[in-house]
């Protein structure tokens, strides 16, 4: 007799044939590569760039952090407006024009050696190519498809991003000791992805496409809870990314703390595609529910200090960030009347502005647990934060009687 399979085992199946391609046409197979190699050519870099940049400019990190700062305001700030870009020229021609400026800064960073301009620019460059990148390879992945297949398009996305996020940096230690070839293999990934994308079919307007507005509209229409959530949960999963490597140093082996955190961009690749339906089912509180109280049950883990604790708690972020980041977006373009294009630029802004407040709020917050000689007090703080925050923001939205369709004029 044949027993039924479990649903753990059907989502399995589900995500097993997703990747077989059954559910996907080759030009959204190509994008996935696409979004997948440009994040290991940039996360090859990415954590080396302070170092870096230091090196050849000869400066102490305080000018180092305001170009580091300047770079992360120009990729997330101008993604309304990038988006905006894309939705008139096209998502495959912002795509290759993206890439460009990939290839471009890769080769700038290639031909600076001891120029600090050129690498500053290196830099510039591929922050603004990832603003015009990201909503569109988002976008392209949506086009067309129906309401149904949105929710493991946009996991099989975010997937493919986070597989590229865990193996850029092991491909960047094989390299880091030799810079120039580094910067030539990821400007040889960002040529050949351009020249690839040239020949990617071009997607046509369909008719019910919401109309394209002016410019000065670029934030017309954002969905303002989907936004706040975002914000916050990007400020709370920030301060994890940002400080727990120092955090790390004499209570875990660099080992352990190296594949904790590859297991961290893992688990949002393996977990995503197999939650997504289930995910879009749920309603946006209980995912924030979840995604929350997984983030402060990481953030608590944290404040044990050693090895085991560490390791919890990443895979516990990983849970909450993978339904959290899933949902945020689900829920910004069910309830956005704009484009998918428009509506990813909204929400990437929501990510900066998230990501700035943790480097701001989290670093004084860091540094005062650090004087007082208690850090593990400082992700009892956060996972505080972690628990405060969704009540707030839900209690809000309940005493203002906002609707499920609240967006901003």
């Amino acid at each position: 007799m044949v027993t039924p399979a479990s649903p753990r085992t059907a989502a399995w199946a589900r995500g097993l044939a997703f990747l077989r391609g059954r559910d996907i046409t080759g030009a959204q197979f190509a994008v996935l590569v696409g979004g997948f190699l440009v994040n290991v050519g940039s996360f090859s870099v990415y954590p080396y760039v302070a170092v870096l940049l230091r090196e050849r400019m000869g400066v102490g990190m305080a000018q180092v952090g305001v170009v580091l700062g300047l770079a992360t305001l120009v990729q997330f700030a101008s993604a309304p407006a990038t988006a905006a870009v894309a939705e008139r020229v096209g998502l495959q021609r912002s795509l290759v024009a993206a890439l460009v400026l990939y290839g471009l800064g890769g080769g700038a960073f290639l031909a600076g050696g001891e120029n600090p301009v050129l690498t500053i620019a290196g830099l510039f460059l591929i922050s603004g190519g990832g603003s015009l990148y990201s909503p569109a390879y988002r976008s392209y992945l949506l086009h067309g498809v129906s309401n149904e297949q949105r929710p493991r398009l946009v996991s099989a996305g975010n997937a493919a991003g986070s597989l590229g996020i865990a193996v850029g940096p092991v491909v960047g230690a094989v390299l880091i000791q030799r810079p120039g070839e580094m910067f030539a293999v990821v400007t040889a990934v960002y040529a050949s992805l351009a020249i690839g994308h040239v020949f990617l079919r071009r997607e046509q307007r369909t008719e019910d496409a919401p109309p394209v507005e002016p410019f000065r509209r670029m934030l017309h229409g954002l969905a303002v809870l989907p936004f706040v959530v975002t914000a916050l949960t990007f400020y709370l999963h920030m301060q994890f990314f940002q400080y727990l490597s120092s955090y790390a140093q004499g209570r875990v082996t660099t080992l352990l703390f190296g594949v904790a955190m590859m297991g961290y961009s893992l688990g949002l690749a393996i977990v995503q595609p197999m939650v997504a339906q289930r995910v879009e089912r749920m309603s946006y509180p209980a995912a924030i529910g979840i995604g929350f109280g997984c983030l402060a049950a990481g953030m608590v883990a944290f404040a044990g200090a050693n090895g085991f604790t560490v390791v919890v708690g990443v895979a516990s972020i990983s849970v909450g960030s993978a339904v959290l980041f899933l949902k945020n977006d689900l829920e910004a373009l069910a309830r956005s009347r704009r484009s998918a294009t428009v509506v990813f630029g909204q929400q990437r802004l929501a990510v900066g502005v998230g990501s700035f407040l943790s480097g701001v709020v989290g670093g004084a917050v860091y540094g005062l647990f650090e004087r007082g000689g208690y850090l593990p007090g400082f992700w009892l703080v956060v996972a505080a934060q972690c628990l405060l925050f969704p009540v707030v923001v839900l209690a809000v939205r309940r005493l203002h009687g906002s609707t499920p369709a609240a967006t901003l004029s």
